[in-house]
């Protein structure tokens, strides 16, 4: 999925630990094949060189992961899109090449574009994309998906005590012994050490931060986020970093990106309106770098532990 995935547990011998972890990698390595946009052969690659307005058979792990993208998408009033995929492949060529799409491109990638185009039938657990040439990005939710799962697998191993990392994407299972939890920073929004804004204690819950400290790119003199707002198709040019605290890896994984394009306001209204979430952002601007906190944050770093 283009990101290291990296597994810390606890286990009662060494052989228990290599077992649960294998079986965990394995696992991650078969949702790769199904839902990595950087391989033409994953089943995500397939599903979408098939004609458009035909129903395709998919498997359960990707009908599932659509399934709960799509509530984002209604969630976020489109800020999170899986069928931005048309939009994200053109900005990475547009990166490389350091220069904007042109107004013809960005025409022609928003007709294939939009969450209401894609049609999923849960009983027949199928898949219709509605109109041509669309392609869908599973990049701002997969790798949450992907460490849940794995998470899950090493529970099924008898390893309770876990933490999954892919990225700034991070499953938590039960806390390390005589812990209450495992620690977690959240960095500022581009440093590149080892300082915090923030330190949670968490355990049994997903955490998530999506922000520009990586992979931004200067073009015609202005700063592009390789987070791309689904209404311009270009990155955003705001510096902001969200990071959510969610149930599960999925659900944070899925918030983060989306509330980077609703900004730190909408953002927070929208985390402050669900239950079992909590969030922490940072804006950036010539003067100054802010923090905002949604009301649940200071509660769940205080309980040190899932909110």
């Amino acid at each position: 999925m283009g990101t290291l995935f990296t597994i810390s547990l606890y286990a009662s011998d060494k052989s228990t630990a290599e077992k649960a972890a294998e079986a965990a990698f394995q696992r991650v390595a078969s949702l790769d094949e199904t839902m990595s946009d950087y391989r033409a052969d994953s089943e995500l690659m397939q599903l979408c060189e098939k004609p458009f307005g035909q129903p395709v058979p998919v498997s359960p792990d990707l009908f599932a992961i659509l399934q709960q993208a799509q509530e984002v998408s209604k969630l976020t009033d489109g800020a999170f899109d899986v069928t931005i995929g048309p939009f994200t492949h053109l900005w990475r060529f547009s990166r490389k090449k350091k220069t904007l799409p042109s107004a013809d491109e960005i025409v022609a990638a928003r007709g294939a574009f939009g969450w209401q185009h894609l049609r999923l039938d849960a009983k027949k657990r199928t898949v219709t994309l509605l109109v041509p040439n669309m392609r869908l990005d599973l990049g701002g939710i997969a790798k949450g998906y992907a460490a849940d799962k794995a998470l899950k697998v090493l529970k099924s191993q008898g390893v309770d005590r876990a933490l999954v990392a892919a990225s700034g994407d991070i499953a938590i299972g039960d806390a390390p012994p005589g812990q209450d939890g495992w620690k977690v920073g959240i960095t500022p929004i581009d440093s590149h050490t080892n300082d915090t804004v923030a330190s949670l204690v968490l355990h049994n819950a997903g955490v998530s931060t999506a922000g520009d400290t990586e992979q931004a790119i200067e073009i015609n003199g202005n700063r592009y986020s390789h987070i791309v707002d689904p209404k311009t198709g270009l990155g955003l040019t705001n510096r902001i970093q969200v990071t959510i605290i969610a149930p599960d890896a999925t659900s944070s994984d899925g918030l983060d990106t989306g509330l980077c394009v609703l900004g730190a306001k909408r953002a927070l209204m929208l985390i402050d309106s669900l239950p079992h979430v909590a969030a922490i952002v940072l804006t950036k601007d010539k003067e100054a770098t802010h923090i905002f906190k949604s009301r649940r944050f200071e509660h769940t770093v205080k309980r040190k532990t899932a909110p």
